[in-house]
Formats: structure tokens, sequence, C-alpha cells
């Protein structure tokens, strides 16, 4: 794709933010522009893509396969983390990064451990292998780490609490998102034992909160640049649960979260905002609405997953490269590219 561009200007960030909304197809965001009653913030964003999901042994993505190509530019198998078809280790951006200065950063309303945010930094042929994904993240240097999974940290069978191990290395630790106030370079928060609830059922704002809380660390004192993986992590669910209610207040969630990195991102300046989902859940049409009421009816064909195509949406410099027709497997390279890493 580099050859496509090579005439054109190119304008590297210095930041990245990279947010995926889990399960999210463009008839979610058509059915969330329809009950905001106000343009959403995705509105908003002036260049659009659209990429494929399927993984190595499947035409249906999961989660694990998705994250790992998108983390990675690697297919994998359904079920497995950072490791590709040939069992070899992946090599995730944020883990290219890492080793280049950057600061890194992981949200999601799930657990952390669980398989989106998982695929960014551990290595395990299954998805389910919480606790062993937790002791990944526990060595793995990333700056910030918000979410849910507290047990997998500290109810563990091999008896470690990896939470104290954290504190050892230089981690605030917290359990309460709004109550995040570290001078630290490292902050762990794990705000649930397990997932956090849905929208609907009393999660508030922890989600935008989060996103500005970590924006604010990362962006600290920081002269190299940083990178934030945020999941809209209960779209997903909700959509598997067919329940139109939920997976609409998640999507209507995530999109302030996505207005608070597009805030940050307009006064910054250097800093790339791409949007996407890692793979459609719930076959979601819709078959009728109305603007002016917030009035939608949609349709689900399935409980599980679809594989037709995501949008894809970026804002800042280098999105650019994010426009046209590409494969999940391409975002670690655009990312590279458009930091100006390709020869370092």
């Amino acid at each position: 794709f580099c050859q496509n561009i090579e005439k054109e200007i190119r304008t590297s960030p210095k930041n990245v933010i990279f947010m995926i909304g889990d399960g999210m197809g463009l008839s979610h965001v058509h059915a969330a522009m329809t009950v905001s009653q106000k343009k959403l913030n995705l509105q908003h964003f002036p260049v659009i893509g659209l990429q494929e999901t399927e993984s190595s042994d499947n035409y249906i993505t999961d989660s694990a396969a998705s994250a790992t190509a998108l983390a990675s530019g690697e297919k994998a198998r359904n079920g497995v983390i950072g490791i590709n078809p040939d069992g070899a280790f992946t090599e995730s951006i944020i883990e290219v990064l890492i080793k280049q200065g950057f600061k890194t950063g992981l949200i999601a309303t799930n657990t952390i451990t669980h398989a989106t945010p998982a695929a960014f930094i551990a290595h395990q042929p299954d998805r389910n292998m919480y606790e062993e994904i937790a002791a990944d993240i526990s060595n793995s240097g990333i700056n910030i780490i918000i979410g849910g999974g507290l047990k997998h940290f500290t109810d563990r069978a091999d008896k470690l609490n990896l939470v104290e191990k954290m504190k050892k290395q230089g981690y605030d630790f917290f359990e309460d998102v709004s109550q995040i106030n570290s001078s630290r370079d490292k902050v762990l928060a794990l705000t649930a034992n397990s997932h956090m609830p849905f929208k609907i059922n009393g999660r508030g704002d922890f989600l935008p909160v989060a996103v500005e809380k970590a924006l604010y660390s990362l962006n600290k004192d920081n002269d190299k640049g940083f990178f934030l993986m945020v999941e809209g992590s209960q779209i997903d669910p909700a959509c598997h649960n067919n329940d139109q209610e939920q997976f609409l207040a998640e999507m209507l969630d995530f999109d302030k979260a996505i207005g608070v990195a597009l805030d940050f991102a307009r006064e910054n300046g250097e800093t790339l905002v791409v949007v996407t989902g890692d793979h459609e859940t719930g076959g979601v049409t819709v078959l009728k609405g109305n603007y002016e009421t917030g009035e939608v009816k949609v349709n689900f064909s399935t409980k599980g997953h679809t594989g037709v195509m995501l949008p894809v949406y970026s804002y800042g410099p280098g999105s650019k490269i994010f426009s046209g027709f590409f494969d999940n497997t391409d975002f670690k390279e655009r990312f590279i590219f458009s930091l100006n890493l390709e020869n370092k």
C-alpha cells in the first residue's frame, strides 16, 4: 500500500489511539445514529475505510483471532491469542512500540484478560487461559492497564498475587477509575472482579473517564509518544443476547469515549485516532427508524458473529492510509508506517 501513497506528503503522528468496538458493524453505527438524535462523534471522522475479518481457519472470526490480526498483522486460528498458525509468537504493535520507548496503554470494560486486550500483549494457545494471560500482562511493561478481571490477578491457582508483584514494579493500583490520580508512569486499575456491568446495569461513565485518565497520564512529560488501545467490550455480548436496548446503550457509551479521544486529538494536533470493530455480532439490520423521535427497530439474524466487512474511521495525521479496502492484518503495518518507524 505504501507505493500507492508515495507521492503524498506525509505528516506523522506522535501518538495513536486505537479504539475497537467489539462486535461493531455498520448497522450498529447506523442504529446508534438514529437513537442519538444528535450527531455521533463517529460522524465527525473525515476518513473512512473497510476491513476484512476472516481468521486463518474460519471465514467467521472470533475476537481472539481478529484481535491478534489487528494487533500483530498476522492471522491466527479462532480461539488463539498472539500465536500464528505455525505456532510462533506474533509481535504486536504495542510490543514493538515498548521496545521503541513509547508509552502504552490498554482499556476494556470486560476483563483486561479478555481476548481483544489480551492479543495486544499476551501469547496463549487458548483465549480462556485468563490466569496465564494475566501473568503475561504483569510481565509486559505496559504503562496503563484499566479494566475488569481482578480475580485473574489475585485469586489464582498458583497462589501468586500479581497486583502485589506489579506494585513492586512501580505500578499505582486502583479499584475505582474515578480515583486514578497518579504521578507515576504506571497505573493498574482493576475495577471489577470479572467483567464490568453493562451500561444499562450501572457501569456509569467508566469508559469515557478511563480514556480521559489514561490520556492525561500517557501524555504527561512524554516526548516520545504513546499508543493506547481502547475496547468498547460489551457491544458484543449485548448482540450475542440479541438485546437492542443493551447494544444501543453500549454503542452510545463507546461513542462518548470516542468523543474524549477526538477532543484530545483536536487539541493536541499530533494524535491519530482510528476506530473500528473486530467482527460483526448479531447480523444486525435496521428495519425502521425515525431520526426526530429517536425510535429504531433492528433485526438480529444470529446470536453469533458474521463475516461482513467493517467500517474503519480515522482522524488526524496519518489518517489517509486507513481509507479504502484492506485486511485486518494491515493495521500494524499502517501504524508503523504512519509513525515513521518502518526503517527503525
